[in-house]
């Protein structure tokens, strides 16, 4: 018996995906690391945040900038044309990452109405936009996995 494997080739879309789902991911992990480590007395509302925040975001944005430009210098070759099946995912991850901007925003308004600390309302704001980017991506990726949905 002969077993034939279909390989599976990564369109720039998909790659684009993974990218946004791994540098989200360290990014925020690096972020929470710095925190954690700056908080000496136990109270995360009065350490040092500002910083670190605007530095993993500005390194998160890097990152993918020299990991896609990284991607054409790899293969340079590739094709960057994007089909309806593309554009179909990339509409059904940004809907379902979207969400989670939404929910971010009214966190951080009714936070704000409660007059909580600045720290918490940044950091929801920041988890937010975090959580929309790695499900959005997530999803995308199990899309181009599995198949775009019949509905």
């Amino acid at each position: 018996m002969i077993l034939y494997i279909k390989e599976s080739v990564m369109t720039h879309q998909e790659k684009r995906a993974w990218i946004m789902l791994v540098v989200s991911v360290v990014g925020y992990a690096i972020y929470v690391a710095v925190i954690l480590s700056r908080a000496d007395d136990g109270r995360l509302a009065s350490t040092p945040y500002a910083g670190a925040l605007f530095w993993t975001i500005g390194g998160a944005i890097a990152a993918s900038m020299v990991l896609e430009i990284g991607l054409g210098v790899v293969n340079p070759r590739a094709s960057r044309v994007s089909d309806v099946r593309d554009r179909e995912i990339g509409r059904l991850g940004d809907h379902v990452g979207q969400a989670f901007v939404v929910i971010g925003a009214v966190s951080a308004m009714l936070m704000a109405m409660a007059q909580w600390h600045w720290f918490w309302i940044a950091n929801v704001i920041y988890l937010c936009f975090v959580l929309s980017a790695v499900i959005g991506s997530l999803a995308k990726v199990i899309v181009y996995r599995r198949g775009v949905p019949q509905w």
